[in-house]
């Protein structure tokens, strides 16, 4: 018997909520149980904090390195957040890509626009949705990373950052962590299969008919 010739294009993933409705939990969830799914290394000009590791938590830049991938459309995605500014490197995406790796990236509304703008074709966007707005604000309340004043200032722009649910291709209720997962792994496995991605499918097929 011959090998198979179907190759597979990778996937970019793309996981986007309102903060404390469970993206970057969902994200280690996913990449723990799939070998097959790595976590996007972002770039950022903020410092290095204890215990991080430049090129495996993020790639720490000066901000005129930033600015030069920026320039360079080095970037995919870039925003500036409490200014410092972060952004998605182009050249580990495309090169995971092209070996039939799949990538995941828990980015907002904005960066999800942008990528969908260079790499729609890759690109599977996931919104994430809060089960109510009082489960989202003790979500945000028991993660303790936050002061009150902060919460507040979190739940006043969920309103604006959940409008956007329609930009994606599918839209989650994450009422149950697990089922969560498991939905968002379900949506993997179909987009992996997708007939678009399959590279040499039309040969494998011809061969299978009689073609060769």
């Amino acid at each position: 018997m011959g090998s198979n010739p179907i190759k597979r294009r990778g996937i970019l993933l793309v996981l986007s909520s309102p903060s404390g409705a469970g993206k970057t939990t969902i994200t280690r969830a996913l990449v723990a149980q799939d070998s097959k799914l790595a976590i996007s290394v972002s770039a950022t000009t903020r410092p290095m904090r204890r215990g991080e590791i430049d090129g495996q938590d993020y790639y720490f830049l000066d901000q005129a390195r930033f600015a030069a991938l920026v320039r360079e459309d080095g970037l995919l995605e870039h925003a500036t957040v409490f200014n410092h500014s972060y952004g998605t490197p182009r050249a580990p995406v495309i090169e995971a890509l092209e070996r039939g790796s799949d990538i995941i990236s828990d980015v907002d509304w904005q960066g999800t626009q942008q990528l969908k703008a260079k790499l729609r074709a890759d690109l599977v966007s996931v919104f994430i949705l809060p089960p109510s707005l009082p489960a989202l604000e003790e979500r945000l309340k028991t993660r303790a990373q936050d002061n009150d004043s902060v919460v507040h200032a979190r739940m006043a722009k969920s309103a604006d950052e959940m409008s956007h649910w329609p930009e994606y291709d599918y839209v989650i209720v994450n009422d149950d962590l697990v089922q969560t997962v498991n939905r968002v792994h379900a949506i993997l496995d179909a987009e992996r299969v997708r007939r678009e991605r399959q590279i040499g499918l039309d040969e494998f097929v011809n061969r299978l008919r009689g073609g060769n």
